[in-house]
């Protein structure tokens, strides 16, 4: 059986995931506050631009624990499997 590492991702990745977030949000902030509205109509896209960023991250960790509980039950069922395959070779000895 060949048990699948788990990613390991370079420090220099993790930084540019942090740092390119940073700036998108950074540029939004920048848009919203220098866009000719009222601070009402300012306030409604600031809230929507929190609550996009909370459901990617949401949706991101769904989508990330669907994937790993299926590679732990292909990981269960692959174990049963070789344990079943190698009772039948002890049966015929």
């Amino acid at each position: 059986m060949n048990p699948q590492q788990p990613v390991q991702h370079s420090p220099a990745w993790v930084g540019f995931t942090y740092a390119s977030f940073a700036a998108a949000l950074f540029m939004v902030v920048v848009g919203i506050f220098y866009v000719p509205l009222d601070a009402w109509t300012k306030g409604y896209f600031a809230m929507a631009v929190v609550m996009l960023v909370q459901s990617c991250v949401t949706v991101t960790k769904t989508i990330r624990d669907v994937h790993e509980a299926g590679r732990l039950v292909n990981r269960i069922e692959d174990a049963k499997t070789e344990r079943l395959l190698m009772g039948m070779e002890r049966g015929k000895e």
